[in-house]
């Protein structure tokens, strides 16, 4: 002390201030960051969950609430470069006006476009059809693309591209979302790999610096020490499977193998009768909605609705039924806690995202269909598809309110009569069942498939963050109430340090996979010219070269010479050396971490070791 003492009375004026200023700013930045995790949304409902239930269901929880942050962030995006201008301008607010081009070179027939909202007297129960479908009402708003009719906004003396700003804000929520995703997973990731690589490390920091000493109140110290304990449980489990896994012999080996090829067999036909399902359902509703359309056949209304929407219900029936036969059959299999959590996800991964997979292939095939020269001259089928992009939007928002429906559903209807049963019948049978475990990997593939919608259908209909930031608001409490008074913990603990890692590389490949659908209807499928802000471009895509034209010569030089091979080649080499370059000292920092983990062992042995060093 009396040497930093001495060494501020000999720094000049301006670098005392300095350390003294860069002293201040940490303290209020540590004030700052302690005074937001107050502020952090369901802070204390989560660590509750985590005293109560472990850190397995509370990974859960947690991730939910990361995915109702990053939609309400995609909505503010959406909201604000999208439907706010659209809004101000038309309604002519701040002195704002719109301006509609009329496409160039299109044929009249492929601009009419009549939306299907509601005239004269409508009774209530068409009112319930078009909230499910996001038809008639819902149509003409702003929730779905066909709002979106206009070329520019002129709000005073500025003029918004909102074509351009369409584009670009789908750009953003995607890599929004990306970035978000990966720096979640990188910090996921390091811990997995600390934990990985040293269990009895593990071990020492849960028993001798696990406690938090800063802990005064009762109720957080028993949250704390249930914490602490399910963690040792998880390691003692995880410890005791190691022991079983090793001691096998050959007879229990090929036992056990036989059983999983059985099993698998099974699933393999579980994924293709649900995939087969899903193809019949949607051909046999595309085939009859547009005889019926065609023809001009009239049928009852409830007959309509199911024919509509059969694509979605079976959709819906196959993610609800296919998890619970895997959870079932992944009891048999004989895995770890966390590999059970890892393949079941991603069995059932195979089932939803490819459900959403098959469902937008045979939109998009009814879509491109063209038999005659006056579709042809539109590059789609104008006469059942005017507004295409709207249609897509319509179906991800009944199968985002689908899917929340069946999980109200599946709460209300099973989870509580289940409950009511087991504490109210002394059957054996009833007892022998008992309450429902809280499964993680159903629940957090719910979800994940709800995020997937999300994000392919944020693009056909902008305002559906806010209907799933909402949702996943509502099902936060639903869960949360399930878990406590209908569910039950897993018998075997399950580690969040490498569950949270895979749920969100799960929810990667989620984004991926939207990644497709989307950048082919941008840059493939032509846009349509009777409604949304693409009617005068080919593609949604070809806004961005019309753009670029209107810059200054060499500016456009320059951003045809960075999209040329010409430049992208040895930027890609550059890429690829710098990459081999950080492998390389990757590997050497960990052959140093090696050798110093060698050397402390040799001094935990040999005391003498360090004497002789020095």
């Amino acid at each position: 002390r009396d040497c930093q003492q001495t060494d501020i009375k000999y720094l000049s004026g301006w670098k005392q201030w300095k350390r003294t200023s860069s002293k201040s700013l940490k303290k209020v930045l540590n004030e700052v960051k302690e005074l937001s995790s107050y502020l952090e949304l369901w802070r204390h409902d989560i660590h509750s969950i985590e005293g109560k239930f472990g850190t397995g269901i509370q990974s859960y929880f947690s991730f939910l609430r990361f995915l109702v942050l990053l939609n309400f962030i995609i909505f503010i995006l959406m909201f604000s470069f999208v439907t706010l201008p659209s809004v101000i301008s038309k309604y002519g607010v701040f002195n704002s006006s719109f301006v509609k081009i009329p496409p160039k070179n299109t044929e009249p027939h492929c601009t009419y476009y009549k939306p299907s909202g509601n005239k004269g007297i409508v009774y209530f129960y068409t009112y319930l059809k078009d909230l499910l479908s996001g038809t008639g009402f819902l149509e003409v708003t702003s929730l779905f693309y066909g709002y979106y009719t206009i070329d520019a906004a002129w709000i005073s003396m500025l003029r918004y591209n909102l074509p351009l700003a369409y584009l670009l804000a789908t750009f953003a929520y995607l890599a929004l979302s990306l970035i978000w995703i990966i720096k979640r997973s990188v910090e996921g990731f390091k811990q997995n790999l600390v934990h990985a690589e040293d269990q009895f490390q593990s071990y020492c920091n849960k028993v001798f610096a696990g406690w938090d000493f800063c802990i005064t109140d009762p109720n957080a110290a028993r949250l704390k020490h249930r914490s602490l304990q399910y963690e040792l449980q998880t390691d003692l489990e995880e410890e005791r499977l190691k022991r079983k896994i090793a001691d096998r012999t050959m007879k229990e080996k090929l036992r056990i193998y036989s059983l999983r090829i059985f099993i698998n067999i099974i699933v393999i036909a579980v994924l293709s009768g649900c995939f087969y399902s899903i193809y019949r359902a949607t051909v046999f509703s595309q085939e009859n909605s547009n005889v019926s359309i065609r023809h001009g056949i009239r049928r009852n209304s409830v007959a309509n609705l199911l024919v509509q929407y059969l694509p979605s219900i079976v959709i819906t029936l196959a993610n609800f039924i296919a998890p619970q036969i895997f959870s079932f059959l992944i009891r048999f299999e004989d895995y770890s806690p966390a590999f059970e959590i890892r393949l079941t996800l991603l069995r059932c991964v195979f089932v939803r995202l490819a459900n959403i997979g098959v469902l937008l292939f045979s939109l998009w095939s009814q879509i491109s269909y063209c038999a005659t020269d006056e579709c042809k001259a539109c590059g789609y089928n104008y006469e059942l598809y005017p507004c295409w992009e709207s249609e897509v939007g319509q179906e991800m928002y009944k199968l985002m309110i689908f899917d929340f429906i069946i999980i109200l559903a599946g709460v209300l209807f099973m989870d509580f009569p289940r409950k009511l049963l087991v504490t109210h019948c002394s059957c054996k049978p009833v007892q022998w069942c008992g309450l429902q475990e809280f499964g993680i990997s159903d629940n957090v593939l719910e979800i994940i498939y709800g995020q997937t919608i999300c994000w392919i259908g944020t693009f056909f209909s902008p305002l559906l963050p806010a209907i799933a930031t909402i949702k996943y608001f509502i099902i936060f409490y639903i869960k949360k109430i399930s878990l406590i008074h209908t569910r039950k913990p897993a018998a075997r603990p399950i580690r969040a340090s490498s569950s949270n890692f895979f749920f969100l590389v799960v929810l990667l490949i989620g984004l991926v996979l939207a990644f497709i659908p989307l950048g082919i209807s941008i840059a493939h499928i032509p846009s349509s010219k009777a409604c949304g802000p693409f009617r005068s471009f080919n593609t949604s895509w070809a806004v961005v070269p019309d753009t670029i034209r209107e810059f200054p010569t060499g500016l456009q030089q320059v951003l045809y010479g960075i999209a040329s091979e010409a430049f992208a080649v040895p930027f890609f080499m550059v890429i690829c050396l710098i990459m081999f370059y950080f492998i390389a000292l990757a590997g050497a920092h960990k052959r140093v971490v090696e050798q110093l983990r060698e050397q402390l062992v040799m001094v935990s042995f040999d005391p003498l070791f360090c004497t002789s060093k020095v």
